[in-house]
Protein backbone atom coordinates (compact mmCIF):
# COMPACT_ATOMS: atom_id res chain seq x y z
CA UNK A 1 0.00 0.00 0.00
CA UNK A 2 1.52 3.69 -0.96
CA UNK A 3 2.19 5.52 1.48
CA UNK A 4 -0.63 8.24 2.49
CA UNK A 5 -3.34 6.21 0.79
CA UNK A 6 -6.36 5.40 2.10
CA UNK A 7 -6.47 1.49 3.67
CA UNK A 8 -8.86 -0.74 1.69
CA UNK A 9 -10.64 -1.25 4.93
CA UNK A 10 -11.46 2.14 5.72
CA UNK A 11 -13.95 4.51 3.62
CA UNK A 12 -13.49 8.43 2.37
CA UNK A 13 -16.16 9.54 4.27
CA UNK A 14 -15.44 13.14 6.09
CA UNK A 15 -14.65 12.72 10.04
CA UNK A 16 -17.33 14.40 12.86
CA UNK A 17 -14.46 14.26 15.32
CA UNK A 18 -13.43 16.79 16.99
CA UNK A 19 -10.05 18.35 15.77
CA UNK A 20 -7.32 16.60 17.87
CA UNK A 21 -9.58 13.56 18.38
CA UNK A 22 -7.92 10.30 18.92
CA UNK A 23 -10.16 8.05 17.24
CA UNK A 24 -9.53 8.91 13.59
CA UNK A 25 -5.63 7.97 14.17
CA UNK A 26 -6.65 4.69 15.64
CA UNK A 27 -9.53 4.40 13.00
CA UNK A 28 -6.55 4.78 10.38
CA UNK A 29 -4.27 2.49 12.62
CA UNK A 30 -7.12 0.01 13.28
CA UNK A 31 -7.60 0.18 9.30
CA UNK A 32 -4.56 -0.77 8.45
CA UNK A 33 -4.09 -3.41 10.38
CA UNK A 34 -7.10 -5.49 9.38
CA UNK A 35 -5.55 -4.98 5.80
CA UNK A 36 -2.18 -6.31 6.59
CA UNK A 37 -3.98 -9.29 7.98
CA UNK A 38 -6.25 -10.08 5.29
CA UNK A 39 -8.79 -10.17 7.43
CA UNK A 40 -11.25 -7.60 5.41
CA UNK A 41 -13.33 -9.85 4.27
CA UNK A 42 -13.88 -12.32 7.57
CA UNK A 43 -14.25 -8.98 10.36
CA UNK A 44 -17.45 -7.82 11.87
CA UNK A 45 -17.31 -4.66 14.29
CA UNK A 46 -19.35 -3.46 16.95
CA UNK A 47 -20.30 -0.17 17.53
CA UNK A 48 -21.84 1.07 21.01
CA UNK A 49 -22.96 4.22 22.14
CA UNK A 50 -20.80 6.67 22.77
CA UNK A 51 -18.42 9.33 20.14
CA UNK A 52 -17.31 6.31 18.11
CA UNK A 53 -21.28 5.42 17.29
CA UNK A 54 -21.39 5.87 14.05
CA UNK A 55 -17.67 3.95 13.29
CA UNK A 56 -19.40 2.06 10.40
CA UNK A 57 -19.12 5.17 8.79
CA UNK A 58 -15.37 5.29 8.43
CA UNK A 59 -14.68 1.60 8.27
CA UNK A 60 -15.41 -0.41 4.88
CA UNK A 61 -16.51 -3.64 6.45
CA UNK A 62 -19.84 -5.00 8.22
CA UNK A 63 -20.40 -3.21 11.30
CA UNK A 64 -23.60 -3.58 13.69
CA UNK A 65 -24.78 -1.39 16.39
CA UNK A 66 -25.12 -2.21 19.97
CA UNK A 67 -27.57 -0.74 22.68
CA UNK A 68 -25.04 1.20 24.99
CA UNK A 69 -22.31 -0.49 26.91
CA UNK A 70 -23.73 -3.65 25.44
CA UNK A 71 -21.28 -4.44 22.38
CA UNK A 72 -19.52 -7.39 24.63
CA UNK A 73 -22.72 -9.29 24.94
CA UNK A 74 -23.85 -8.60 20.97
CA UNK A 75 -20.06 -9.93 20.07
CA UNK A 76 -20.69 -13.23 22.00
CA UNK A 77 -23.87 -14.05 20.27
CA UNK A 78 -22.09 -13.16 16.85
CA UNK A 79 -19.27 -15.10 17.68
CA UNK A 80 -20.99 -18.11 18.32
CA UNK A 81 -23.55 -18.03 15.65
CA UNK A 82 -20.67 -17.19 13.04
CA UNK A 83 -17.20 -18.65 14.90
CA UNK A 84 -15.41 -18.62 11.39
CA UNK A 85 -15.43 -15.10 11.89
CA UNK A 86 -13.25 -12.33 13.27
CA UNK A 87 -15.44 -10.65 15.74
CA UNK A 88 -14.59 -7.40 16.86
CA UNK A 89 -15.94 -4.25 19.34
CA UNK A 90 -15.16 -0.89 19.64
CA UNK A 91 -15.87 1.20 22.45
CA UNK A 92 -15.23 4.15 24.60
CA UNK A 93 -14.00 4.36 28.52
CA UNK A 94 -17.77 5.42 29.53
CA UNK A 95 -19.79 2.54 26.97
CA UNK A 96 -17.09 0.02 28.07
CA UNK A 97 -15.86 0.26 31.81
CA UNK A 98 -19.62 2.57 33.45
CA UNK A 99 -22.88 0.93 31.98
CA UNK A 100 -20.87 -1.93 30.10
CA UNK A 101 -18.71 -2.69 33.10
CA UNK A 102 -20.56 -6.36 33.87
CA UNK A 103 -20.67 -6.92 30.15
CA UNK A 104 -17.14 -6.26 29.72
CA UNK A 105 -15.89 -8.32 33.08
CA UNK A 106 -18.31 -11.43 32.00
CA UNK A 107 -17.23 -11.61 28.44
CA UNK A 108 -13.68 -11.36 29.91
CA UNK A 109 -14.40 -13.86 32.58
CA UNK A 110 -16.02 -16.39 30.26
CA UNK A 111 -13.01 -16.23 28.18
CA UNK A 112 -15.46 -15.54 24.54
CA UNK A 113 -13.39 -15.90 21.62
CA UNK A 114 -13.39 -11.89 20.79
CA UNK A 115 -11.12 -8.75 20.63
CA UNK A 116 -11.87 -5.68 22.03
CA UNK A 117 -10.75 -2.22 21.23
CA UNK A 118 -11.14 0.44 24.08
CA UNK A 119 -10.53 4.08 23.34
CA UNK A 120 -9.92 5.52 26.79
CA UNK A 121 -9.95 9.37 26.66
CA UNK A 122 -11.08 9.46 30.43
CA UNK A 123 -14.44 11.63 29.58
CA UNK A 124 -17.83 11.13 28.25
CA UNK A 125 -17.21 13.20 25.21
CA UNK A 126 -20.18 12.35 22.88
CA UNK A 127 -22.33 13.48 25.89
CA UNK A 128 -21.15 16.86 27.50
CA UNK A 129 -17.81 16.18 29.26
CA UNK A 130 -18.96 14.26 32.33
CA UNK A 131 -16.51 12.47 34.69
CA UNK A 132 -15.97 8.76 33.26
CA UNK A 133 -14.92 5.41 35.78
CA UNK A 134 -11.17 6.23 34.08
CA UNK A 135 -10.85 10.05 34.67
CA UNK A 136 -7.70 10.29 36.81
CA UNK A 137 -7.99 12.20 40.23
CA UNK A 138 -8.20 15.61 40.36
CA UNK A 139 -9.13 16.42 36.58
CA UNK A 140 -12.20 18.53 35.80
CA UNK A 141 -15.12 17.69 34.21
CA UNK A 142 -18.76 18.68 33.93
CA UNK A 143 -19.66 16.59 36.70
CA UNK A 144 -16.69 17.31 38.80
CA UNK A 145 -15.94 21.17 38.67
CA UNK A 146 -14.03 21.19 41.41
CA UNK A 147 -11.58 17.94 40.30
CA UNK A 148 -11.96 14.02 41.04
CA UNK A 149 -12.00 13.49 45.05
CA UNK A 150 -11.61 9.71 45.51
CA UNK A 151 -13.73 10.51 48.39
CA UNK A 152 -16.86 11.08 46.65
CA UNK A 153 -16.35 9.22 43.55
CA UNK A 154 -13.96 6.50 44.08
CA UNK A 155 -10.49 6.23 42.13
CA UNK A 156 -10.21 5.61 38.41
CA UNK A 157 -10.72 1.85 37.23
CA UNK A 158 -7.62 0.12 35.92
CA UNK A 159 -9.48 -2.45 33.75
CA UNK A 160 -5.57 -4.36 32.93
CA UNK A 161 -5.54 -4.79 36.70
CA UNK A 162 -8.91 -5.62 37.07
CA UNK A 163 -8.96 -8.83 34.66
CA UNK A 164 -5.24 -9.97 33.59
CA UNK A 165 -5.75 -13.11 36.08
CA UNK A 166 -8.74 -14.17 34.61
CA UNK A 167 -7.89 -17.58 32.79
CA UNK A 168 -10.24 -17.08 29.86
CA UNK A 169 -8.23 -13.56 29.12
CA UNK A 170 -5.58 -14.44 26.80
CA UNK A 171 -4.18 -11.10 25.56
CA UNK A 172 -4.07 -7.77 27.38
CA UNK A 173 -2.07 -4.51 25.72
CA UNK A 174 -2.48 -0.47 26.21
CA UNK A 175 -0.93 1.34 23.77
CA UNK A 176 -1.12 5.09 23.11
CA UNK A 177 -1.68 7.42 20.13
CA UNK A 178 0.46 10.24 21.60
CA UNK A 179 3.59 10.48 18.49
CA UNK A 180 4.30 8.32 15.87
CA UNK A 181 6.69 5.91 17.75
CA UNK A 182 3.54 5.05 20.15
CA UNK A 183 1.00 4.48 17.04
CA UNK A 184 3.47 2.34 15.62
CA UNK A 185 3.85 0.18 19.16
CA UNK A 186 -0.19 0.24 19.16
CA UNK A 187 -0.70 -1.13 15.75
CA UNK A 188 1.23 -3.88 16.90
CA UNK A 189 -0.79 -4.62 19.75
CA UNK A 190 -4.36 -4.40 17.94
CA UNK A 191 -2.67 -7.13 15.24
CA UNK A 192 -1.82 -9.62 18.51
CA UNK A 193 -4.93 -8.99 19.75
CA UNK A 194 -6.86 -9.91 16.66
CA UNK A 195 -3.92 -12.56 15.71
CA UNK A 196 -5.20 -14.44 19.24
CA UNK A 197 -8.58 -14.41 18.27
CA UNK A 198 -7.42 -15.99 14.56
CA UNK A 199 -5.40 -18.69 16.83
CA UNK A 200 -8.99 -19.48 18.96
CA UNK A 201 -7.48 -18.90 21.99
CA UNK A 202 -9.74 -16.74 23.86
CA UNK A 203 -10.27 -13.07 24.82
CA UNK A 204 -7.87 -10.49 23.71
CA UNK A 205 -7.83 -6.83 24.10
CA UNK A 206 -6.35 -3.68 23.65
CA UNK A 207 -6.70 -0.53 25.58
CA UNK A 208 -5.57 2.94 23.60
CA UNK A 209 -4.83 6.33 25.55
CA UNK A 210 -6.67 8.67 23.68
CA UNK A 211 -7.11 12.62 23.68
CA UNK A 212 -10.13 14.57 24.23
CA UNK A 213 -9.45 18.18 23.39
CA UNK A 214 -12.64 19.65 23.58
CA UNK A 215 -13.62 18.71 27.06
CA UNK A 216 -9.76 18.43 28.39
CA UNK A 217 -10.05 22.30 27.30
CA UNK A 218 -6.79 21.98 25.74
CA UNK A 219 -4.69 22.37 22.26
CA UNK A 220 -4.72 19.14 19.92
CA UNK A 221 -0.58 19.43 20.82
CA UNK A 222 -1.36 19.67 24.61
CA UNK A 223 -3.24 17.00 24.72
CA UNK A 224 -0.94 14.46 22.89
CA UNK A 225 1.45 15.54 25.30
CA UNK A 226 -0.60 15.27 28.63
CA UNK A 227 -1.27 11.76 27.28
CA UNK A 228 2.02 10.95 27.33
CA UNK A 229 3.00 12.90 30.47
CA UNK A 230 0.21 12.37 32.52
CA UNK A 231 -2.02 9.24 31.86
CA UNK A 232 0.51 7.19 30.71
CA UNK A 233 2.19 7.81 33.95
CA UNK A 234 -1.10 6.61 35.76
CA UNK A 235 -2.21 4.02 33.27
CA UNK A 236 0.71 2.33 32.67
CA UNK A 237 1.23 0.95 28.69
CA UNK A 238 2.66 -2.36 27.84
CA UNK A 239 1.60 -5.94 27.33
CA UNK A 240 0.05 -7.31 30.67
CA UNK A 241 -0.65 -10.87 29.43
CA UNK A 242 0.04 -12.33 26.08
CA UNK A 243 -0.26 -16.33 26.43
Amino acid sequence: MPDFAIAESLTSARTHYCPGCGHGIIHRALGEVIDEMGIHGDIIAVAPVGCAVIAYHYFNFDFTEAPHGRAPAVATGMKRAAPDKIIMTYQGDGDLLAIGLAETIHAANRGEKITIIFVNNGIYGMTGGQLAPTTLEGNKTLTTPDGRDPNEVGFPIDLMEMIKTFPGVKYLARGTVSNPGQVLRTKKYMKRALEVQQENRGFSLVEILSTCPTYWGMSPGESLDYVQNVVAEQFKTGVFKDE
